[in-house]
């Protein structure tokens, strides 16, 4: 009997080491060291110079910034797989003309939950209208502060996204039951897969996109915010009534986004069948990551 609670013991403590193995994270000299340096070197200057806010919402903490002066504010709201500075080129290039305010989400697994953090933050920086950028779950979200808050939306961007539907829902059922169950560093070793394989291929094989996405694989995110970011994708509203809102919008697609299938894409386009839609060609799931200036030009004539 010894013999066999030893043999378990042993067991149960391999199993939980395999469990709770770590993501160790690499440097970003090593991650970034295909990427222009001054690519690069712009990226970890921002993020020296825009060090995160803190707010405290309902016991959750959220971490964003907010900079930049002018009568109007854009929020920009990140995917799953990203945070604040996912937008840093933007940010800079539209600072001066606006105040920007970029969080990154927290482990919160409802959109209620994401805007009510959202609502709060702008509240503590004394923001009553407001403009939107979202991308992917960013752009999910964004429809969804739209139904709710239309009243203090001026425009909005739908970008990278999907309206609410019940195809990923179907799709993710299986998913939804496993993913809060495998260990984190299973979880993020299938995102670099994913990035490798699709994400990278798809922006044209931009080495700033591979790495920021494997610098969030490697420790910049944690399983638990990207669990709680699936399940936001998950959540179901009523598309916005846009005639009836009266918020202006942008649909940004492109035409081979690895993420965003296809009959997705479409179905946003006949949800908002009255939405001006920017088609980027051969661009993939960030292309304000890859294609920075030609994103940032459909900003400023949408916005300004």
């Amino acid at each position: 009997m010894s013999g066999t609670l030893l043999t378990l013991s042993i067991l149960v403590l391999i199993a939980c080491g395999i469990y709770v193995f770590p993501v160790f994270k690499k440097p970003f000299a090593r991650l970034y060291i295909g990427v222009p340096e001054e690519i690069s070197g712009s990226l970890q200057a921002f993020r020296k110079q825009h060090p995160h806010r803190q707010l405290t919402v309902n016991g959750v903490v959220w971490n964003y910034i907010s900079v930049g002066d002018g009568d109007e504010t854009i929020v920009f709201l990140h995917g799953m797989g990203g945070g604040y500075d996912i937008w840093w080129q933007q940010i800079e290039a539209l600072q001066n003309r606006c105040r920007v305010i970029a969080p990154t989400y927290p482990p919160v697994p409802r959109l209620d939950l994401l805007r009510r953090g959202i609502l709060a933050i702008l509240a503590h920086e004394h923001v009553d209208q407001f403009n939107i950028v979202g991308s992917s779950l960013g752009g999910y979200l964004a429809q969804y502060l739209v139904s709710k808050d239309s009243d203090r939306i001026k425009k909005a961007v739908f970008a990278n996204t999907f309206p609410p539907n019940d195809i990923i829902r179907e799709k993710s059922r299986v998913t939804a039951k496993l993913l809060p169950l495998l260990p984190e560093w299973m979880v993020m070793r299938n995102l670099r897969k994913t990035t490798l394989t699709a994400i990278y291929p798809a922006s044209g094989n931009s080495k700033l996109v591979a790495a920021y996405m494997l610098e969030q694989s490697y420790g910049m995110m944690r399983k638990v915010q990207f669990v709680a970011r699936f399940f936001c994708v998950l959540d179901s509203f009523a598309a916005p009534d846009l005639a009836g809102c009266g918020v202006e919008v942008l649909i940004i697609e492109a035409d081979n986004d690895p993420l965003v299938a296809r009959p997705l894409r479409k179905m946003l386009k006949t949800t908002y069948p009255s939405v001006t839609v920017k088609t980027l060609s051969a661009a993939g799931h960030f292309p304000y990551l890859n294609q920075p200036e030609a994103y940032t030009n459909i900003l400023e004539k949408f916005f300004f």
